[in-house]
């Protein structure tokens, strides 16, 4: 029974494996690196979540859940593991807040509700008061260049910034866009994991999808709008929840959680002969 739970866990790796190997030799990584990450990685988890009863493991029980010898072990504790990313999550994280506030903040808001175009530096309300309100401690300089350079928002003649999107949406494979990636795809693959893994107590977490093999293509454009339209309205309505949901300022410090909902368009070509 054990033997056929592997070969459909590993079945089912096959399918999302192939999407992520096209992306990594695209970006010029080999197998080799890539299976060194994916070895780190597996040490990483071990250590950090497979501990008996909530203590930590050791060595011992890491080769063993992992398959590697416990000199291969040592060794990638002592290296350390690929960077987490954490930072650029962070960055992406602290754009995406400015953004979200100068749309939602009454503060720059036009009595219409339009975003306010915002003095550089000049009054109460001005693009500077919203940064440090919503960027928190990441250097202002980078993260104003990358709004720009991403279309996010544009700088006037008069030195004055106007927003030009809700949400940071980084250029297609720049820095950012792939760290960005990588975020993505562990939201994924966390909210699959922890629903098929969870105990009977455990609450699921929303994840469906809605398909179709058999639209005529025709439709595509038709369908690309439809899908931005609604999944931006979607997005707008969850973000406004969001927003008045978190944790005020009186409870610095308390712990918190990060929510959230992730939404992806579907598109693959079909075969005639396609069921």
């Amino acid at each position: 029974m054990a033997n056929i739970a592997s070969r459909t866990v590993l079945t089912a790796c096959r399918l999302w494996l192939k999407p992520v190997a096209r992306w990594l030799l695209r970006s010029g990584v080999t197998w080799k690196e890539f299976a060194e990450l994916a070895r780190d990685a597996f040490v990483d988890t071990a250590f950090e979540e497979f501990g008996i009863r909530g203590r930590p493991t050791n060595v011992s029980r890491v080769a063993l859940l992992t398959g590697l010898s416990r000199r291969d072990v040592r060794r990638v504790r002592e290296h350390g593991a690929a960077g987490s990313g954490t930072s650029a999550e962070e960055s992406l994280n602290h754009a995406s807040r400015v953004l979200s506030g100068w749309h939602l903040d009454p503060d720059f808001l036009e009595p219409d509700g339009r975003p306010r175009v915002l003095s550089a530096a000049q009054g109460q309300v001005s693009f500077e008061v919203l940064l440090k309100r919503y960027a928190g401690d990441i250097p202002t300089t980078a993260l104003v260049k990358e709004l720009v350079k991403s279309g996010s928002i544009e700088r006037l003649e008069d030195g004055a910034y106007r927003v030009l999107r809700r949400y940071y949406m980084p250029r297609q494979m720049d820095g950012h866009a792939v760290e960005r990636a990588g975020s993505v795809l562990a939201d994924i693959a966390t909210t699959v994991e922890h629903n098929i893994s969870r105990g009977p107590r455990d609450p699921s977490r929303f994840e469906g999808r809605a398909q179709s093999r058999h639209v005529d293509p025709r439709n595509l454009p038709a369908f690309r709008a439809f899908v931005e339209r609604e999944a931006q309205g979607l997005l707008e309505r969850v973000d406004d929840w969001l927003v008045s949901h978190e944790a005020g300022a009186t409870t610095e410090g308390a712990a918190t959680v990060r929510l959230g909902v992730g939404v992806y368009a579907i598109q693959e070509e079909m075969t005639g002969d396609t069921p």
